[in-house]
């Protein structure tokens, strides 16, 4: 088993016990620094840093591999990598960047495993006359087709 593989079972391990908290991202350095970043469903306070970070610590072997570790919390500019990171933020402005580099920033509406539903309203030319109207607009992207989607703060 790599080192990497045991990090990655000992993250499993911690964050069953708390299930609303889940993993978004882990880089180990050549020079076996640890970094993990994590998630939750309700947020993530620093006290779940924290006792992931320890279940972590105390079930690796320093003396088998020195290393550093690192706990966070995704940061709020962290772009979106998982479906549930998706769900837990329906109701949100997204700016999302698609591999056809298409840039938009919407609402996200819907999540499933397959897509995400986009809304924004937009000033076009009316059908029928002059001048212009609000209309609704719906896009679904699918996560393949997203390069990035960063959650948008509105104040």
């Amino acid at each position: 088993m790599t080192f990497k593989e045991k990090v990655s079972e000992q993250i499993e391990n911690a964050l069953k016990v708390n299930p609303s908290l889940f993993l978004v991202d882990l880089k180990i350095s050549e020079a076996f620094k640890i970094s993990i970043a994590i998630d939750g469903d309700n947020g993530v306070n620093l006290q779940d840093c924290i006792d992931v970070s320890r279940f972590v610590e105390n079930n690796l072997d320093r003396e088998e591999q020195d290393f550093s570790l690192e706990v966070a919390s995704a940061g709020v500019s962290t772009p979106l990598k998982s479906v549930r990171q998706y769900k837990k933020n329906i109701g949100r402005t997204l700016k999302v960047k698609t591999l056809a580099n298409e840039s938009l920033e919407a609402k996200l509406e819907d999540v499933n495993n397959d897509f995400i539903t986009l809304t924004w309203s937009s000033r076009e030319p009316k059908k029928i006359g002059k001048g212009k109207e609000t209309v609704q607009n719906n896009r679904e992207i699918s996560y393949s087709d997203i390069k990035e989607a960063i959650v948008t703060i509105i104040f």
